[in-house]
Parts: C-alpha cells; structure tokens; sequence
C-alpha cells in the first residue's frame, strides 16, 4: 500500500475514534452518575469501609472524564475507547457483587450497560462485556461472601426509577442524532457517486447508466425519445484567452442554461470536458431542436459581466432513437456524428441526424 494512502487510512481511523470517543462520553457521565445513585441506595443499608464508598464516588464522577481523556489522547482512540467499555463492565460487576445482586438496581445495571454497548458496538461488545461483568461478579461476591440479598425496597425502587427513566430517552436521543448524522453522510456519497462535481449534472458514468435505461424502456414501449450531445465551441481558446477559471465558469454557466432550458423529466449530464449530453423522453428530434435553439438564444446574452464580448457558443448533435439500434453505443454514435457534422459545418450550430 502505498505510504500516502496508508497514512490517509491511518488518520481517518485516528478521527472516527475521537468522534466515537466524543459520542459516549456524556452518555457515560450521566449513566455511571445516576448508576452510582442507584448502587449507594443499596450500599447504604450496609456498614462498608470508606475506601468502597471513595471506589463508588470514583467510579460515578471521576472515571468518565478519565476515560474520556485516556480515549482522545490515544493513538487508537476507538480500542482506547472499546477498552473503556470494558472497564465499565468490570465496575459493573463489582457493583453487582458489593450489592448482593439486589433484584432491581443489579437489573437496572445490567440492561443499562447492555443496551450502551449495542448502541456502541453491536453483539460483539456486548456479549463480550457482559461476560466480564458476570465473572467479575461471581468472582466478587465469593471472594467477599456478600450477603445475598435480592430484595429492594421501596427506597431503592425511587432511587432508581430516574435511571430507568432518564437514561434510555438520553441514549435514545444520542442514537438519533448518530443515525442521521450517517443517513446525512450516506446521502452526501451517493450524491458524490452519481453528481459531477463542478455543474451538479449526472456525471458520465450515471448518465450512461441511464441512457441504458432509456433504451430499455424505449424498447418496450415503442415511444419516442431524443438524446442530444452539446460541446462548447473553441473551449480551448476561452482557456488561454481568459483562464481556466472564466472556463470553470462557462462550463457551470452551459449547466445552469440546459437545466434552464429543459424540463424537469430531461436528463442531462456532463459527459465529459466541455462536452454535455441530455436525454429527452417522450420527445421528437424537431422538439429537441427547438430547445437547443432556446439554449442558443439564452447564451447570446452578456452572461459575463466581467467580460462582456465573452459569448459561449455551442454546437450540438441530436439523434431521435431508432427501432434498428441494438444498444446505446450506437444511438450515442449516431449523435455524435450528427455533432462532428455540426462541428465541421462551422460550429455555433444544430445538426439532426437525418
């Protein structure tokens, strides 16, 4: 692999973990917060040694910022961060052994962290962790003898129900949020995928995906259908004359006209260079030629302010489909020719094959 590309690889890794990292760090601020409110409701009733008490407060208040820190200062912030995870399993099953497996607060517990880390990682995080919290707990409670108490009293059953409350709308709300922030980048790389970058039109590879669709569809049902390719005249020379950036802009400026100019149902593309192509459903070649006409007459307007004798001229190849073409290729052949036509007929003009 090439170095460059790897270290690419390397630093958009680097980023998915820290905004990994970012999205559960409040969720465990709150969770292990109010999860310590649950725990002290049952360890309250027991004379314990200051030290589980300071373990308790640690845990609730001072371990998520930890956490957090360790996970964004770490060159793999999303294991960091997955190792975390861990850990808070680990607490969990040394809760759930200090409480005597008390019935609700050990529920509350178990299915809280179960359900953080499916949101966080799927099956796989979370069978792994409630593993280590079972054995962490079993492991706790009979070192310890903890008296096994699953009873819960009202008091403990108040305590928890903001836990039970609270905490599954605020993770809910994070999983939203996460959701469609995805659908939005999803919807952003379909657009990159089938949408030129400079015009916004089909790029060449979509467009002919739907020019194959057209011919299919013309094929079944025998309707008319016109397909136009467009290339602006002396490009080359607006280069050298103006710039690549006054280029740029009568190349946008061509888009913004055809999509102007042709009707919601056509479908236009850039289909390469300065070169443009559109499909007309449902259209003859007469009709197709009277909107490249309407094209013509909208580009002889002073459309650049800043140069004023500057006029984008266009020559354009229209091909009605015919029921003897066996593909695409060639009904994309036969405008072509009809271009090359216009082009040698001295250009800033609009052939039809015949």
């Amino acid at each position: 692999m090439p170095k460059t590309l790897q270290t690419t690889l390397v630093s958009d890794a680097h980023h998915s973990g820290l905004r990994f990292a970012k999205r559960t760090y409040l969720p465990r601020i709150i969770g292990l917060g109010m999860g310590s409110i649950c725990v002290a409701s049952v360890l309250i009733t027991h004379p314990l040694h200051p030290l589980v008490w300071l373990l308790l407060f640690f845990n609730g208040f001072i371990w998520p910022h930890i956490a957090y820190l360790m996970a964004i200062r770490a060159s793999t912030p999303f294991k960091t961060e997955i190792r975390n995870l861990l850990i808070d399993a680990i607490f969990g099953g040394v809760w759930l052994a200090a409480m005597g497996f008390n019935a609700l607060p050990s529920a509350v517990i178990v299915s809280m962290m179960g359900m953080n880390n499916i949101a966080a990682g799927g099956k796989t995080l979370f069978f792994k962790c409630i593993f280590a919290q079972i054995a962490v707990a079993c492991a706790v409670f009979l070192l310890t003898e903890v008296p096994f108490q699953p009873e819960t009293t009202p008091l403990q059953l108040y305590l928890c129900l903001p836990m039970i409350i609270i905490y599954p709308i605020f993770l809910g709300n994070v999983t939203f949020r996460t959701s469609r922030k995805l659908a939005e980048h999803k919807q952003a790389i379909m657009q990159i995928s089938v949408r030129d970058g400079l015009t916004g039109l089909y790029n060449r590879r979509h467009w002919e995906s739907l020019l194959d669709n057209e011919i299919e569809s013309h094929r079944r049902y025998h309707h008319k259908t016109t397909l136009v390719l467009i290339d602006i005249d002396h490009f080359k020379e607006i280069n050298d004359n103006y710039g690549h950036n006054v280029g740029d802009q009568a190349i946008i400026l061509l888009a913004q006209e055809l999509q102007q100019t042709m009707r919601a149902a056509d479908i236009i593309g850039r289909y390469g260079g300065d070169e443009f192509a559109a499909i007309l459903p449902h259209s003859t070649a007469e009709q197709a030629l009277r909107a490249m006409e309407r094209l013509q007459s909208r580009l002889d307007n002073d459309l650049f302010p800043h140069h004023p004798e500057l006029r984008v001229q266009i020559s354009a190849g229209i091909a009605e489909c015919r029921e003897d073409q066996e593909s695409a290729a060639q009904w994309l052949n036969a405008a072509d020719t009809a271009l090359y036509k216009a082009k040698n007929g001295g250009r800033n003009r609009i052939e039809a094959r015949e």
